[in-house]
C-alpha cells in the first residue's frame, strides 16, 4: 500500500473513531475539549500533502539526523558517472565527492550507459549555466525512464553545488527525475543521501557551513593523466558584489589551514603533478587562524591602498596569503604555482614581492576588473574606483615587470550608458589582457542588483558590446603575444595538441598556450648532440617563440630543463 493510501485511510479511521465518541453518554468535559480539538485537527488535504512531502527528506539544522543503517551507506560497487560545469572549484568539488564516494566503495564509471549514479557538479554564475543543466536533466530524464522501462536496475540523478544550493527543492519540483540535491557543503553527506534515494525517496541537502573548508578529505583527481592540479585553499565569499550569486551559494569565507595544504601539495608532487593552481572566491584574503599554525605574533590587517574599500570589516590575525605562497614556493621549488582568483582590492605589497622573489611562483595574474567605469563599479559594490585599479596595474608591472595579465569583465550591467561601456573599451585597450573572461550581464536573484536595480540594457545592446569588447581584446592580445616571438620561454609539455598528434601543446610562465613539434631534443642545456630525449607530457621544456596570433604561440623546443636550472641563468 503506498504512503497516500496509508494515510486516507488512517484518515477515515480517524473520522470513525471521532463520530462513535461523540455519541458515547456519560463523557466527560474533558473529552468534549479533545474531540473539539480533534475536530480542528489535519483535513484531508492535509493528509495527503504530508503523504507527498514525506517522499522528500530535506536536512534541517533544528531536526535530527534521521537513522541510517551503517551498511546501507556502502555503495555496494555502484557506478557514479560525473559531469562537471563551471569553474576551476567545481572541478576540485568533483574530485572530494569522488574521494569521499570512493572511501564508501562506490565505482567511477565514464560510461553513462552503464552508470546506476549520474551526479552533475553544477554553476549557478549565469543563467546560460543553468539552462546547460535542465537541458542536460531533460535528456537524463529520458534515459532514466527507459531505463526502468527496459531494465530492473534504476538510475540515480544528484545534481549537485551551487545551482543546487541556489534552487534548492524546486529543483526536485520543477525536474522530478532528480533524487537528490546537495549544496557545496554538505558533500559529506552524500553516502547517507544516495542511500535515501535507492530506498525512492528524494533527499536534499543545502546547509551551509561556517567552518567546512574539507581539509580532511584527499582529493582524488579525475584525471590521472594531466600533470596539472587544482589545490583549494578556501571557501565561500564575504565580498558582497552586487552582481554575484556566489556569496549565497557557496556561504561565508573561510580558509584552509596552511598545514593541510601543504601536505596536499607534497603529495601531488610525489604523485608527479608539475603544476598546482590554487583556488578560492578571494585567494589573496586568505587567512589562516588554526591553533596548529604558530604565529610569532598577531598579524595586523593590511591597509587597503587609496581608492579601494570592502563592505566588511578587516579582519585581523592569523597567517595570510603571502605566508601560504611562501611556504608552498620553499616546500615544492620544481612545481609551477598558479592561483585564481584574486580580488584587486586585496593585493598588499608583500604578495607581489614573495612573486617576484620565487621563480616557481607564475608571473601571471589574474585582476578581475568587470567594468572600467567608476560608477558601474560603485554599482557593483566593487570597492574600487577605475584610477585606483590602473593604479594597481601599474605597481604590479613595476615589481613585476615580465608579468601577464587575465581579466573578467561584464557588459550591459544595469544602468550602463554606452559612455560608461566605453571606459570599459578603454580599459581593455589601456592595460592590455593577455586572456579575458567577457560576458554579457545575466542578472541573478537573491543578489543585491535584483533587489536594488533593473535590468534595463537590452539583450540586442548587451551582445553587441560583448562583440566590441570580444574585438578589443583579440586587438590587444594579439599585439602582446607577438612580444614574445624571438624569446626563450619555460614551457609545461600539457599533452598532445587537439589538432594535431605531432605536436604537443604546453603553457608558458604567463600562462599563454604553446604549440610546439614532438621529437627528441637535448637532454639538457649543456648537452652534447648526441645526449637527445624525446619530449614527453610534463617535462619542462625551453622553447624559442617564433610565431604567435591573439590566442597561442607557437615554438622551436631547445632543451630540456627544470624551474631552478631555467631561471638561474636568466
Amino acid at each position: 500500500m503506498s504512503a497516500l493510501a496509508r494515510n486516507s485511510t488512517l484518515f477515515r479511521l480517524g473520522r470513525r473513531i471521532l463520530v462513535k465518541a461523540k455519541c458515547a453518554p456519560n463523557q466527560s468535559f474533558s473529552t468534549v475539549k479533545k474531540l473539539d480539538h480533534l475536530k480542528e485537527g489535519p483535513s484531508l488535504q492535509d493528509f495527503i500533502r504530508g503523504a507527498t512531502e514525506t517522499n522528500v527528506y530535506v536536512a534541517s539544522r533544528n531536526e535530527p539526523i534521521p537513522y541510517v543503517a551503517p551498511e546501507t551507506l556502502r555503495g555496494q560497487r555502484r557506478k557514479v558517472f560525473l559531469e562537471v560545469y563551471g569553474c576551476q572549484m567545481n572541478t576540485n568539488d568533483t574530485e572530494i565527492v569522488w574521494s569521499i564516494l570512493k572511501s564508501h566503495e562506490y565505482q567511477r564509471t565514464v560510461n553513462l550507459k552503464e552508470a546506476d549514479i549520474v551526479l552533475m557538479m553544477t554553476c549557478a554564475i549565469r543563467e546560460g549555466a543553468e539552462d546547460t543543466v535542465w537541458n542536460r536533466l531533460t535528456h537524463l530524464r529520458l534515459l532514466k525512464q527507459k531505463r526502468q522501462a527496459t531494465e530492473s536496475k534504476p538510475l540515480q540523478i544528484g545534481v549537485l553545488g551551487c545551482m543546487a544550493e541556489r534552487l534548492k527543492k524546486q529543483l526536485i519540483d520543477k525536474e522530478h527525475s532528480v533524487d537528490v540535491v546537495a549544496g557545496p557543503d554538505a558533500y559529506k553527506d552524500l553516502p547517507r543521501l544516495l542511500a535515501m534515494g535507492q530506498r525512492g525517496q528524494k533527499a536534499i541537502n543545502v546547509l551551509l557551513s561556517l567552518d567546512e573548508t574539507y581539509a580532511d578529505v584527499v582529493p582524488v583527481k579525475l584525471d590521472r593523466k594531466s600533470k596539472t592540479a587544482y589545490v583549494s585553499i578556501m571557501r565561500g565569499c564575504d565580498n558582497m558584489c552586487s552582481y554575484c550569486i556566489v556569496p549565497f551559494t557557496r556561504g561565508k569565507e573561510r580558509s584552509r589551514p596552511i598545514r593541510s595544504i601543504r601536505d596536499e601539495v607534497l603529495q601531488l608532487e610525489n604523485e608527479g603533478f608539475r603544476e598546482i593552481t590554487l583556488l578560492g572566491q578571494n585567494v589573496n584574503s586568505y587567512r589562516d587562524t588554526s591553533e596548529s599554525v604558530e604565529v610569532d605574533g598577531p598579524k595586523e590587517a593590511t591597509l587597503l591602498a587609496p581608492g579601494f574599500r570592502t563592505v566588511y570589516k578587516t579582519k585581523l590575525g592569523g597567517l595570510r596569503f603571502a605566508e601560504l605562497l611562501t611556504e608552498l614556493a620553499e616546500a615544492v621549488p620544481e612545481m609551477r604555482i598558479r592561483f585564481t582568483s584574486p580580488h584587486p582590492k586585496d593585493f598588499p605589497r608583500d604578495v607581489l614581492e614573495t612573486i617576484a622573489k620565487y621563480p616557481n611562483i607564475c608571473n601571471s595574474l589574474h585582476l578581475p576588473a568587470q567594468s572600467g567605469n567608476t560608477q558601474v563599479l560603485e554599482r557593483m559594490r566593487r570597492g574600487y574606483t577605475r584610477e585606483a585599479y590602473l593604479n594597481l596595474v601599474r605597481e604590479v608591472r613595476h615589481l613585476i615587470p615580465n608579468v601577464t595579465l587575465s581579466s573578467d569583465f561584464i557588459c550591459g550591467f544595469c544602468g550602463e550608458t554606452e559612455t560608461e561601456f566605453n571606459d570599459t573599451l578603454s580599459l581593455i585597450e589601456e592595460v592590455g589582457y593577455h586572456t579575458a573572461f567577457l560576458f554579457a550581464y545575466s542578472m541573478r536573484e537573491k543578489t543585491t542588483a535584483h533587489r536594488r536595480y533593473s535590468d534595463d540594457v537590452p539583450a540586442e545592446v548587451k551582445q553587441e558590446r560583448l562583440r566590441r569588447m570580444i574585438a578589443a581584446f583579440r586587438r590587444t592580445a594579439e599585439h602582446l603575444n607577438s612580444q614574445f616571438v624571438d624569446r626563450m620561454e619555460l614551457v609545461l609539455v600539457e599533452g598532445y595538441s587537439k589538432r594535431s598528434r605531432t605536436d604537443f601543446a604546453g603553457r608558458n610562465d604567463g600562462n599563454v598556450k604553446v604549440i610546439l613539434p614532438a621529437g627528441r631534443i637535448l637532454a639538457s642545456r649543456d648537452a652534447s648532440c648526441e645526449d637527445l630525449r624525446p619530449v614527453g607530457v610534463g617535462d619542462y621544456v625551453a622553447v624559442r617563440i617564433v610565431e604567435s596570433n591573439s590566442q597561442i604561440l607557437k615554438g622551436e623546443p631547445l632543451f630540456h630543463t627544470t624551474v631552478r636550472e631555467f631561471y638561474a641563468t636568466r
